[in-house]
């Protein structure tokens, strides 16, 4: 992955192949021009004190996300700067929001793919300020190249990697304090997070023939192992014997069989206990309800919410948070076959109840059921499901945005809260109870499909049913925002994204500090 250093370097001295500045629409300026953010001082000297004229020139706005390259003036060892636009001016010139700082210098750190360093002088004074920076270059220096050539061992024999494919090699963050314990610890919070984001994405991006139940099981425990965690796998004998008849019932038409996965992070002075559950089907092509032409393509990304959850627990892990993590991952790849799960069978649940399947490819909620089941037996603190889980959930809040459903309204309010705290679009949604009627069934305990409008609402009280009394719940669908189709933007790349990761790895260290009750 790129690297990341808090250079003790100024703009004009350090040898890089870019500097990245930032310029924003100059509400501060008597002119109403750009302005050069804080952090560029020196390369707006190099300058002569009119970078922002040039750039003016050069037709730049300054509005969120514009790129523009620019030679560098003699006074510069680096040969190139690039400005990158934040958006209107605050009205301090220290005080632009973090996520909008995250995005920038995903924005720069995309231009600069093929280099091998940077210097990023965008603001960074702030540790909050120098860890959005991080966060965003890192983000967004993102290349997903183990089928494209190179040593990869995925890649074909022979190969060799396109140079200007590759990742910056390099962030060089100035102006911040590299003696600083607040910075070096928001640095290397930074640098953990985004490796398993990374991963996550890595995962998501990989094609299905490749990453089935078995590989990512495979995954799993080889980080556990590096990373001190405690992993068990289900394998299909098991899942028969402790009657997880979701997980069969979805797996039962591949060849590949399901696999529940428990990674558990222990910490030695924690009070509290985190469950994470995430849907993890390696490939979901409907089952016997097959997916129309054009809806296939994708279905890799649909064990997005197991690779986030994979991620957070070994992110908390890697940043020894005072709290118990324990990571369940339900996968299992839906496919038609003539073993396949039919419209109108009935599956026995781990829970004890039965379900009449309606439609084989409302399967993300049978998987997950049975794991919500068996991590409620545990009795933790709270519970926590990621799932790309509903179209309906996409058509409600579109593909940047996640839904936020709760048994507990304080509990809910707070995941939304984080989300927003950590630069990820969330919004809480209501569990109408008078959807729940939609799932009656004739047959079974309840049907795995209700009304058709407000779907996202119905999958989340099917999900409702499975979790254990008094324990406090909420359900991120992450259908939307987890795998990007458009062009990239920010740190957002084309592909899995790692949605939901930062959520989670931040309630985590709330729940760690007690913040949450």
């Amino acid at each position: 992955m790129t690297a990341l250093t808090l250079s003790t370097s100024g703009a004009a001295t350090l040898r890089a192949d870019a500097l990245v500045v930032g310029v924003a629409k100059g509400a501060g300026s008597k002119s109403g021009g750009l302005v050069v953010a804080p952090g560029a001082e020196a390369v707006d000297k190099a300058f002569d004190g009119k970078l922002a004229a040039v750039l003016e020139t050069l037709g730049a706005s300054g509005a969120e996300g514009e790129v523009t390259k620019l030679p560098a003036p003699s006074g510069l060892k680096a040969p190139v700067v690039i400005a990158v636009g934040l958006g209107t001016a605050p009205e301090k010139d220290d005080a632009y929001d973090a996520e909008t700082l995250r995005r920038a210098a995903g924005s720069a750190a995309r231009a600069l793919k093929g280099s091998k360093k940077a210097g990023f002088a965008l603001p960074t004074e702030s540790v909050e300020d120098a860890s959005a920076v991080a966060e965003g270059a890192l983000l967004g220096a993102y290349a997903f190249t183990a089928y494209q050539g190179g040593e990869n061992k995925l890649a074909p024999k022979g190969a060799k990697p396109d140079a200007r494919k590759l990742p910056l090699g390099e962030v060089a963050l100035l102006g911040t304090k590299p003696r600083d314990k607040a910075f070096k610890a928001a640095a290397e919070r930074a640098v953990a997070l985004v490796e398993e984001i990374n991963r996550a994405r890595d995962l998501i991006n990989t094609p299905p023939n490749d990453l089935y139940p078995e590989s990512f099981a495979a995954v799993a425990t080889a980080a556990g192992k590096e990373h001190g965690i405690k992993v068990q796998v289900l394998d299909e004998k098991a899942l028969v014997k402790g009657g997880y008849g979701g997980l069969l019932g979805v797996g039962q038409g591949s060849t590949h069989g399901p696999r529940l996965v428990k990674l558990a992070y222990t910490h030695p002075k924690a009070e509290k206990t985190l469950a994470l559950v995430g849907k993890g089907i390696t490939y979901d092509s409907g089952g016997i309800s097959l997916k129309p032409a054009g809806h296939n393509e994708t279905m890799k990304c649909d064990m997005s919410g197991a690779a986030a959850v994979f991620a957070a627990v070994v992110s908390a892990s890697r940043l020894g948070l005072q709290v118990n993590v324990t990571g369940w991952l339900a996968l299992a790849e839906n496919m038609p076959s003539g073993n396949a799960t039919r419209p109108g069978d009935v599956l026995h649940m781990y829970s004890g109840k039965t379900v009449e399947v309606l439609n084989t490819d409302a399967e993300g909620r049978l998987v997950l059921a049975d794991a919500l089941t068996r991590a409620s037996e545990e009795k933790p603190d709270a519970i926590v499901d990621v799932a790309t889980l509903t179209g309906a959930m996409v058509m409600a809040l579109g593909a940047r945005t996640f839904g936020v459903m709760s048994n507990d309204d304080a509990f809910r309010t707070s995941i939304h809260e984080i989300a927003e705290e950590v630069g990820e679009a969330s919004w809480p949604m209501p569990l109408p109870s008078d959807l729940r009627k939609g799932m009656d069934s004739p047959t079974a305990d309840i049907a795995n499909m209700g009304e058709r409008m407000g779907g996202g609402l119905v999958a989340g009280l099917f999900l409702k049913e499975f979790v254990g009394e008094g324990i406090a719940w909420a359900h991120l669908d992450i259908a939307g925002p987890a795998f990007h189709e458009g062009a990239p933007y920010g740190y957002t790349p084309k592909g899995g994204t790692g949605s939901a990761v930062r959520t989670l790895v931040r309630l985590a260290e709330r729940t760690a500090a007690g913040d949450l009750g």
